[in-house]
């Protein structure tokens, strides 16, 4: 439990590329900086991510309702949005932002808010249907792309299977 807290407050430094983990004596703790007990983080990044997958669900089911296209993309899109900011509680603000733009995920980073903001253009502003489906599409594979970019070796694996299943 101890090197997940250390992990996620920022005390210790993942090389991407190689998957170790070393301490580095340049970042402080993120627990020392605030005023939020580590169970009330906890407590707080678990509501805030069932709240970001009620909001997707929703959505869902307003799609199986014949609610609209729109209501579910918006739905889904501000789950996705409460989803991600849930990582907040356990890293902290700053911390979370440094790492969505740390060299190795910076272009996945910026792939999430790209697609989150065209598929609320598509939904809210357009009002096409077809048009914001595709956006939601480009989304999921962006946030998990961006997702993937936290785990060790992740992209390069699906990289390789793609290439693999491609030739």
């Amino acid at each position: 439990m101890d090197k997940l807290k250390r992990a996620l407050s920022g005390n210790d430094q993942c090389d991407e590329e190689s998957g170790i983990i070393t301490q580095t004596d340049v970042d402080f703790m993120v627990m020392d900086q605030t005023t939020l007990s580590w169970s009330t983080r906890i407590k707080g990044f678990a509501i805030c991510f069932i709240v970001g997958i009620l909001c997707s669900f929703l959505g869902s089911f307003a799609l199986f309702l014949h609610k609209g296209l729109t209501v579910f993309a918006v739905f889904y899109t501000i789950g996705n949005i409460i989803s991600l900011a849930s990582t907040c509680f356990l890293m902290g603000p700053f911390n979370q932002f440094k790492k969505m733009f740390a060299p190795t995920r910076v272009i996945a980073t910026i792939l999430v808010f790209i697609s989150i903001a065209i598929t609320l253009f598509a939904a809210l502003h357009l009002k096409n249907a077809g048009l914001a489906l595709l956006f939601i599409i480009i989304q999921s594979l962006a946030m998990t792309w961006y997702s993937l970019s936290y785990i060790p070796y992740a992209r390069d694996a699906v990289k390789k299977t793609l290439e693999t299943c491609i030739t």
